[in-house]
């Protein structure tokens, strides 16, 4: 009986190639629930799929290409349940600005809820940009582009007063915001000690409140501009 590698080394159809990038894929997914990005190492990734470093590279040019698939994969699955979660009814109340408020609220939640998607998303430019053809960057882009372009498509539906040009710096911004507060999500044992020490909120209820505000400070001065921001 052939054991697993052997039968990997002899995949030579399309159908088995895209099942052993799919079984590489899988197995990045679960070695990031149970660690942070930085922890996983391309030895470590083939030895869980039960590879050589050599033919997981057959599949993937790097580390950092099959990290940056799964997370296109896992945004666009994201942004499928979006789609879902804003189409439920916004405040009709009369408050002002508050449907950009809900829209935002929602969208902050749901990435609170992906803690796989933040971690991928907040290593992009720093981490998984580093490693890569000048071929693949080219496509990762093309992909990243157009799940941005989705995202404020999203938004713009839910809130038609919002200029276009808004809604795509909006859907920029939602990047930045998260990628610059999701580090501090997940602090050290001994950080987070001294946090509590201090009588600071627990990390993940920080970074929670903080998506959230920025989020919605980010969305309703967007929304008080006069139409012209971006125009140039």
């Amino acid at each position: 009986m052939l054991d697993k590698r052997a039968e990997f080394q002899r995949a030579r159809r399309p159908g088995e190639i895209e099942a052993r990038r799919l079984a590489i894929l899988d197995a990045a997914r679960g070695m990031l629930l149970d660690r942070p990005l930085a922890d996983i190492s391309l030895r470590e990734l083939a030895t869980e799929v039960g590879l050589a470093k050599s033919n997981v590279l057959r599949y993937f040019e790097s580390r950092e290409a099959i990290f940056l698939e799964l997370l296109n994969v896992s945004w666009q699955s994201w942004l499928d349940g979006l789609e879902v979660l804003l189409q439920e009814p916004l405040p009709t109340d009369g408050r002002p600005y508050a449907r950009e408020a809900a829209v935002a609220t929602r969208i902050a939640e749901s990435l609170v809820s992906q803690p796989m998607l933040c971690e991928l998303l907040s290593a992009t430019a720093a981490v998984l940009e580093r490693n890569i053809s000048l071929e693949f960057a080219r496509e990762f882009k093309g992909k990243a582009k157009a799940n941005n372009d989705r995202l404020a498509a999203v938004v713009a539906a839910r809130l038609p007063g919002l200029p276009r040009t808004a809604a795509q710096q909006f859907a920029a911004a939602v990047l930045v915001i998260l990628s610059g507060l999701w580090p501090f999500a997940n602090p050290t044992d001994t950080v987070a000690t001294v946090s509590r020490e201090m009588g600071f909120p627990p990390a993940a209820q920080k970074f929670s409140t903080g998506l959230r505000s920025g989020l919605a400070v980010h969305l309703i001065g967007l929304t008080a501009q006069d139409g012209t921001l971006g125009s140039e």
